[in-house]
Parts: C-alpha cells; structure tokens; sequence
C-alpha cells in the first residue's frame, strides 16, 4: 500500500504541474477567441447595415431609423403594410391603418439585424405567401398607454 501511495501523489503532483503550466495558455486562447468572434460580430453588423443602407431608398432607410420600423406596402394588397422592427421583434400586420397580427419568422442562426430586415422584405416583396405561410402568426397586443416626457400617448410603435 506504501508504493501506491506515492504513486498516486507523483500522479497528483504531475497532473497539477501540467494544469498551472498549460491552464492559462488555455484561457488565454478563449479570451483570444472570444475578442475574435465579437471583432467579426462587429464587421458583420457594420457590412450588414452598409447594405441595408445601399438597398434601401433614401426614405426608407430615413424612416427605418427615424421610426425604428420599415413599413412594406403588399404587394397583393395595397390596403395591408408590414412594420419590419429595427430591433429584433415581430413583424407588426396592418390593413387599412388597423393592427391586425403579428408575424414571427426568424433565422435559424445568428444573423445581423440590417440582413434580417433585408430578408423580410425582399420575401414580401418577392413572395408575399411563401412568407406568410412560412411565418407563425400572433393576436396583435392590445395597445398600451406609453409615457413619454409626461404626455401619455397610445402606440404599438411608440410612436
């Protein structure tokens, strides 16, 4: 039993040796890595909205980032119109200036938000059905009173 003892410390003494020597070179490579991942993160954002940008007409983008929503007129139905979120969220369905649904379609991976806006227009400009048929559909949420600078006003959008 002496023997195993001591064999067993040795095992000890070694795996802590190797642990203290190799530990943070570990962590080293995942802090690395993580800066890495949000440095691309970053540039993949700033192409996105580049983008957006450039396919967007003037007031489109203006009120994309006045509004904090692009609003996509149906092509089928020129009494319905989209209000695609700037932010991640639903796609808010109007007809006639009533709110009628919301729209949930999202990405299976992470994607940036100006390439989400982009998809949910192009698929509604380019098939309005598919895009529908593909979307899980909500009750609109009843509108809320929002505080802004002491003035109630009443707003999906906060508008």
């Amino acid at each position: 039993m002496p023997g195993f003892t001591f064999d067993l410390a040795v095992v000890i003494v070694i795996a802590l040796a190797g642990a203290m020597l190799f530990l943070p070179q570990f962590i080293a490579s995942r802090i690395e890595a993580g800066r890495r991942a949000k440095a691309e993160w970053s540039n993949a954002q700033l192409r996105a909205d580049m983008l957006l940008e450039e396919l967007l007409t003037t007031s489109e983008y203006q009120q994309l980032n006045e509004r904090r929503y692009l609003e996509v007129v149906s092509p089928s139905n020129p009494e319905r119109a989209y209000r695609l979120p700037r932010a991640p969220g639903r796609v808010a369905v109007f007809e006639r200036g009533v709110h009628i649904e919301n729209l949930c379609v999202q990405p299976v991976d992470q994607v940036p938000e100006g390439d989400i806006i982009l998809t949910h227009k192009l698929m509604i400009e380019g098939s309005e059905q598919e895009y529908l048929r593909l979307a899980v559909h909500f009750e609109p949420r009843p509108r809320v009173p929002m505080r802004r600078d002491n003035v109630v006003s009443w707003s999906v959008w906060h508008d």
